[in-house]
């Protein structure tokens, strides 16, 4: 934390107690917020995100020194940003989240109606609970906060809603950052789903590929006389997947930053996540192909998801998928979504004031690490934004009864706001 050295420990202190008072103080607040946002659909697709960009702005009403956009892209997806200033000139920090979350899918198997916000054994059940609305609620509350105690910090707060994100934020983050200078800043805090205990400093890249493989068609009994697209297609997958062997040469410091996190990291997320994050992954997550079981099959496609560490790019990626593929007769093959790997240094401020702001309010040091899965975060890093990811625990992510539990909604706010003061603190 850079609070001045006049000041020392004194000031600092005051200004953190004050800071998380306001939190506690707000905490019915905060539950009833994540209720609010919860009840208002926002499903990808359609994206529809008209309806809790206006509740998110009525949130903020009555907030004095605040300037609050709206800003569609591409019907019906709204976005929506915020900004407020301290009592001087300085940095501007970034709060981004989405306001977009999965589909709610069959409400006969959620406990209660999936936008109801129930509140139930201090949990707050609902479809975008934890991803994200209860991340959202967070930002919007250290927005507040750091807006009424102006005088306690410097330079600008900009929050960043996007109204798309589960489909890869072309429309949400990317066009904020492309159209709206104020979305960009000196770092970012996202609210994503993930850990308080485990703030995520990178995520490896990936490739979308599709295969298609043509062969000729006979009766099942005369396979002499025909081409099955379907073997043609496995030998495609067995190739592809020789991907997974490829030499990857982490980079030192990013290597470490796995090592050290393994232990809190893979008990929250599983067994096997360290060597995910070091190595080139590839899942088929969609095949089909054929007519009936006697008919040698025609045609047959899959839809494959490669996921790319640190240490190589997708250009190199992409030249070993056409060395392995090329050479195999009867198919063709189109990569229509790729972008690179991303990280911040964990020397970089955002990440000491957001591992400060954890100690702070956890008691223990947090451990960060690199995030498997994609964010809007890999947009702010693209751009040159140095980014940390720090969420709530991904209870049935994408599932039925979906649940944020209010104690670490409580710390999460807590984080965030600690974490915009620290990095925003007067010079």
């Amino acid at each position: 934390m850079t609070f001045p050295k006049t000041s020392d420990v004194a000031i600092e202190r005051v200004a953190v107690s004050k800071i998380l008072a306001g939190v506690d103080s707000a905490r019915a607040e905060l539950i009833k917020v994540v209720q609010d946002l919860v009840r208002v659909p926002s499903e990808t697709p359609p994206s529809d995100t008209r309806a809790i960009a206006r509740v998110v702005a009525k949130l903020l009403s009555g907030l004095n020194n605040i300037r609050v956009s709206f800003h569609p892209s591409e019907t019906p997806v709204e976005n929506l940003v915020a900004m407020t200033r301290g009592s001087r000139p300085g940095k501007r920090l970034i709060l981004n989240g989405h306001l977009d979350t999965y589909p709610a899918g069959d409400s006969s198997l959620w406990t209660d109606d999936p936008f109801s916000g129930v509140l139930r054994d201090g949990k707050i059940f609902g479809r975008g609970s934890v991803d994200m609305k209860g991340g959202i609620a967070c930002s919007l509350l250290a927005f507040k906060l750091l807006a009424q105690n102006q005088n306690l910090w410097a330079g600008e707060l900009v929050m960043t809603l996007a109204g798309d994100e589960e489909s890869m934020g072309t429309l949400g983050s990317q066009f904020l950052l492309d159209t709206v200078p104020e979305a960009r800043g000196d770092a970012m805090l996202c609210g994503d789903v993930g850990s308080p205990l485990v703030p995520r400093i990178g995520e490896k890249g990936m490739i979308w590929i599709d295969i298609s493989a043509f062969g000729k068609v006979a009766h099942g009994a005369h396979v002499h006389r025909g081409i099955n697209a379907i073997d043609l297609l496995r030998a495609a997958m067995d190739a592809l997947s020789q991907l997974s062997d490829y030499t990857v040469q982490t980079p030192k410091e990013v290597a470490q930053v796995i090592a050290d996190a393994k232990s809190v990291s893979e008990s929250l997320s599983g067994f096997g996540e360290a060597s995910v994050l070091e190595r080139i992954t590839v899942n088929f997550g969609r095949i089909s192909g054929g007519e009936t079981a006697n008919l040698v099959a025609g045609k047959a496609e899959v839809n494959a998801d490669i996921r790319i560490p640190l240490g190589v790019s997708v250009v190199e990626v992409e030249a070993e998928i056409h060395r392995l593929l090329s050479p195999i007769n009867g198919i063709q093959f189109k990569i229509n979504r790729r972008y690179e790997a991303t990280w911040t240094p964990p020397g970089d401020p955002i990440v000491q004031a957001i591992k400060e702001a954890c100690y702070e309010v956890l008691g223990q040091h947090s451990s960060i690490n690199m995030r498997v899965g994609a964010s809007d975060a890999r947009l702010y890093r693209a751009a040159g934004i140095p980014t940390v990811v720090c969420g709530l625990t991904p209870n049935n992510l994408g599932g039925p009864d979906e649940f944020v539990k209010i104690d670490e909604l409580v710390s999460l706010a807590k984080i965030h706001t600690l974490t915009a003061l620290k990095f925003l603190a007067l010079d």
